[in-house]
């Protein structure tokens, strides 16, 4: 008589759980989804629209060469094409962007340059955060987006 009750208790504390939880059979009711509050994107002529081997879509424009870009419309040419081209010189005007960090696209591949050639950068108090170029793309949209100061250092060599 007295296992009865021990087994009892557990059962309906079982039932109970499952009960609070809710499950849903989705052959016959759908489950419930919160609803979701859109936004526009916050998508400017200096974001990237798509990308790809050697080239980037900025705005309305096809760029197949290495660049720059900056949140306030800063578009220019970054002269060098591979990894092997850059030299510190790429990296000390960097330093004068009015910026909180500028995102390194390497190329397709993840490459560092020596920490020497960042001095400038460092001495201004600008983070440089190194990826390849195609993470380095989507990275520069969403903080462009979420109004950061950001640029873009990006190499292009298919």
């Amino acid at each position: 008589h007295g296992s009865r009750r021990s087994e009892a208790k557990p059962r309906k504390a079982r039932q109970g759980a499952r009960r609070s939880s809710e499950t849903y059979n989705l052959t016959t009711e759908p489950p419930h989804i919160p609803a979701m509050k859109f936004q526009p994107d916050r998508a400017s002529d200096h974001s990237i629209r798509s990308y790809g081997p050697g080239w980037v879509m900025v705005g309305n424009e096809k760029i197949e060469h290495s660049l720059l870009l900056g949140p306030d419309g800063l578009r220019q040419n970054w002269n060098c094409q591979r990894f092997e081209d850059l030299r510190s010189e790429h990296f000390a005007p960097l330093a004068e962007l009015d910026v909180e960090l500028v995102l390194f696209g390497s190329g397709p591949q993840l490459r560092f340059v020596p920490p020497a050639w960042l001095a400038p950068l460092m001495q201004r108090r600008i983070g440089l955060e190194t990826m390849d170029s195609a993470a380095a793309c989507r990275t520069y949209n969403f903080l462009l987006g979420e109004d950061r100061r950001v640029a873009l250092a990006l190499l292009l060599q298919a």
